[in-house]
């Protein structure tokens, strides 16, 4: 099969693609490399069925494709609110872009949509009939209403145009490859024990996220796209921690001596985030397989080799991702 993954080159693309790849597939990359890196992909550069474009979503292409999952947008504040309207370009012409290929094509799509649809919900755990509680003009609403216009387009496409859609609410991911610099809680923890700076904790720390490792995400996506239902459905761990215990996690394997800080709590940030994955595993057959402490594990390991070693990161292994659980590896 012919499969296009739009922001292939990011953190949970990269992930996908690897797994794409060992199945068989042949894969096409897009993407404009504002979050994504190469090192992420050097693995397949030289394989006849891997192709990569450097190209903007908010840009039309002609591709002729089987699947298409559209990954492509900023996914951690820091990156979108940088660039809050590109953020929202990418989200709403982006999507179009896509919806549009696959209207022509007659290709398969998924939109990775986000728990942030949810905005700060007054309903927990969050099940996919929730409407969400979203602040239209706060600073994270270009990411939030971003993804919501881009599901209502998803939905539209479908009903207007019969294109074949799927639609993952994306739950907090966490893994291997994950950039020093996205601002996301487990990657700030983990290079600052690393780094031997103080841990950064913003509120009292009792607002609670739920930790979903990337392969599991990555099989729940494939799941998705191949199963038959179209969704929305929310793709998460359902295990639910305070970010005080996250710290003090990271603290413990890294360095117990580590300082936590105390910082005020940013706008609109949620109090409480976890999905209800009832759907997921009714229709889907999915759930998390990776525990917490696990996950933690790989996570600083990859980190540890791009921080404290970047030559050694530079080479072969650097980039060898999350150890794919014994259930999903090809057959040889």
């Amino acid at each position: 099969m012919r499969i296009l993954v739009t922001g292939g080159a990011g953190f949970i693309g990269s992930h996908l693609i690897d797994r794409l790849m060992l199945e068989g597939h042949e894969v096409i990359c897009l993407d404009n490399f504002y979050t994504g890196h190469k090192r992420n992909l050097l693995k397949w550069f030289d394989h006849p069925y891997f192709e990569l474009i450097r190209h903007d979503v908010t840009e039309p292409i002609r591709l002729e494709v089987d699947q298409i999952y559209h990954l492509a947008c900023p996914a951690s504040p820091v990156h979108y609110q940088y660039n809050p309207v590109k953020t929202i370009k990418t989200n709403v012409i982006g999507t179009l872009n896509m919806l549009g290929l696959a209207k022509r094509v007659k290709a398969r799509f998924l939109l990775a949509s986000t728990s942030e649809v949810y905005g700060d919900p007054e309903v927990h755990p969050q099940t996919e009939d929730y409407r969400g509680n979203v602040n239209t003009i706060g600073i994270r609403s270009c990411y939030d209403e971003g993804k919501r216009v881009a599901e209502t387009l998803a939905f539209d496409y479908y009903r207007q145009n019969d294109v074949e859609i799927r639609v993952a609410r994306i739950f907090n991911t966490y893994g291997p490859r994950m950039l020093e610099n996205d601002g996301r809680v487990v990657s700030n923890f983990v290079v600052q024990a690393l780094r031997g700076t103080p841990l950064t904790l913003y509120g009292d720390g009792s607002q609670t996220r739920s930790f979903c490792y990337v392969s599991d995400l990555v099989e729940g996506l494939m799941r998705l796209m191949n199963g038959a239902h179209q969704g929305p459905i929310n793709l998460g761990n359902p295990d639910e921690y305070t970010i005080l215990q996250l710290a003090q996690a990271v603290q413990q394997k890294i360095d117990p001596s580590s300082e936590i800080r105390f910082e005020p709590l940013p706008q609109d940030d949620p109090r409480r985030r976890k999905p209800d994955i009832t759907r997921a595993n009714q229709w889907l057959g999915w759930q998390p397989t990776v525990p917490l402490q696990q996950g933690l594990d790989y996570t600083i390991a990859d980190f540890r080799a791009r921080i404290l070693d970047p030559e050694a990161a530079s080479g072969s292994n650097a980039n060898e991702g999350s150890p794919i659980p014994d259930r999903v590896k090809p057959l040889a």
